[in-house]
């Protein structure tokens, strides 16, 4: 294979090259925008998806599944919301030969399915909190330009929707699941900012949004989930109510967290490199390849140290793959490079005469394992890798990061800008137009990096009532 484009200079030609020769997911499928999940693939997406279950369950939340088609009649109770999707949604109006009663929606998220039912299953303060979620795939017009698992038409989506006592109670769950979220990105090694959204560019229906941003070079930025707390603007239209420990009918209030297979991609964008991608070990399809040298009459004896060396591994609850190809080892080597694979083990007549192994870790770290705690050994190894996947991560993000005091520094950013505003939108709106990007919003946590003194609104100049917001350009 040739070299892959620069990922600094052509980032989407990068990307797209690694994703095919990682084996990742295949786009040949005849709807544009709806690719194939290959073996691969699919593998590391039961490990994305095992790690939102195990967080997401651990503050309370169940699974359900709702159906996948939504009658207009409940799409179209919450105006916004509607105004908000209504060019992204694919209707069935046919059921066979016949035209339907009532069209349906093909879910492009779940609420208008969700609440309908919300309102029977919440009557009394008793039934509170609800938090609840789902792992189903999500269909969306996609307009602009579809990239595997950036932007696609359908999507594998995980979304929690809770119904809570009162916006207090509601805001604590938008909180949870900040931290939640928190301990799954670091289980994918990803820095990322919680920034809350301006007015004109939060959820449709929400009361606030606070989105999930990560940065990957050149200013850009890419959304990687959301939490969304909407007060009583969908309980209301959808009659969410309870009677309340007083005797009185009061409508819940409700969040939602979303996040999707785009964070395949952001792990791919992140970590990858001039070899192809980098998989932490917690998401890699398989976290140990093996690659068995056998040469002259040793062969068998290395094969089948081999075979031994996995069996001890899977024992501990690794993944483990043993390249049984008839590949040079060198090619091998290079299709586990490509394909992210955290650490992998060479095995010669060597190795197999003195019980150890050769460890490589992704990042082109080796040492000698073995013979008497080869398992801990190994363990230590990709425990050592992830460290520096994360060192790695983190010193990017930092970088990609620069405050600027005036309009003027914006334009032709290279990093994404850490700007005093006002909370204005017209002088939002003349801080989007100056990185020609867009203002993500207010961070709701630390800022990424230390900056100097808060100053005046970059746009107005007013002094007052301003605070840090970041600016980029989202892909």
């Amino acid at each position: 294979m040739a070299d892959l484009p620069d990922k600094t200079t052509s980032f989407v030609d990068w990307y797209l090259e690694v994703v095919e020769a990682a084996g990742l997911s295949d786009k040949r499928y005849p709807v544009k925008g709806m690719n194939v999940w290959t073996p691969y693939g699919f593998r590391a997406r039961r490990e994305l998806d095992r790690i939102m279950v195990r967080e997401i369950e651990a503050t309370g939340s169940v699974p359900v599944e709702f159906p996948a088609l939504i009658p207009r009649t409940e799409f179209q109770k919450e105006g916004e919301h509607i105004k908000g999707f209504d060019a992204q949604v694919y209707w069935v109006t046919r059921g066979g030969d016949s035209e339907l009663d009532v069209p349906l929606v093909l879910r492009p998220t779940s609420e208008t399915a969700m609440y309908p039912v919300f309102s029977l299953w919440v009557r009394s303060h008793r039934d509170l909190p609800l938090n609840v979620y789902q792992i189903v795939n999500t269909f969306r017009y996609e307009t602009k330009t579809t990239r595997p698992f950036l932007r696609v038409r359908e999507i594998h989506f995980f979304e929690e929707h809770t119904c809570q006592l009162d916006e207090e109670s509601a805001t604590v769950r938008v909180r949870s699941n900040l931290e939640a979220f928190g301990r799954m990105a670091r289980s994918f090694a990803l820095p990322f900012v919680s920034v809350r959204r301006p007015d004109w560019d939060k959820f449709p229906g929400a009361f606030y949004s606070v989105a999930l941003d990560i940065p990957i070079g050149g200013a850009r930025t890419l959304q990687i989930g959301s939490v969304h707390h909407y007060r009583e603007n969908f309980s209301r239209p959808y009659h969410i109510a309870f009677e309340a420990p007083d005797g009185s009918q009061r409508f819940v209030h409700q969040t939602t967290f979303g996040l999707s297979e785009r964070l395949i991609g952001a792990i791919v964008a992140v970590h990858g490199d001039a070899k192809g991608a980098v998989f932490p070990t917690e998401v890699a399809p398989y976290q140990v390849v093996i690659v068995p040298i056998p040469s002259g009459e040793k062969g068998p004896e290395v094969s089948q140290y081999a075979e031994e060396i996995a069996r001890r591994l899977t024992g501990r609850g690794l993944r483990v793959f043993v390249d049984r190809s008839d590949d040079r080892p060198g090619a091998k080597y290079y299709r586990w490079e490509t394909a992210g694979a955290p650490l992998r083990l060479e095995i010669g007549a060597r190795e197999a005469a003195s019980g150890t192994v050769t460890a490589v870790n992704r990042l082109g770290t080796k040492t000698k394992v073995g013979p008497a705690s080869l398992e801990e050994g190994v363990l230590a190894a990709l425990g050592e890798f992830d460290k520096a996947l994360y060192d790695r991560a983190l010193s990017a993000f930092r970088n990609a990061f620069s405050p600027a005091s005036t309009l003027a520094e914006l334009a032709n950013s290279t990093t994404v800008r850490i700007v005093a505003w006002c909370g204005k939108e017209p002088c939002g709106r003349a801080i989007e137009s100056a990185i020609d990007g867009a203002l993500l919003g207010t961070p709701e946590g630390e800022l990424p990096l230390p900056v100097p003194s808060l100053g005046p609104c970059l746009a107005c100049g007013e002094a007052s009532g301003t605070g840090w917001a970041l600016a980029g350009r989202p892909m």
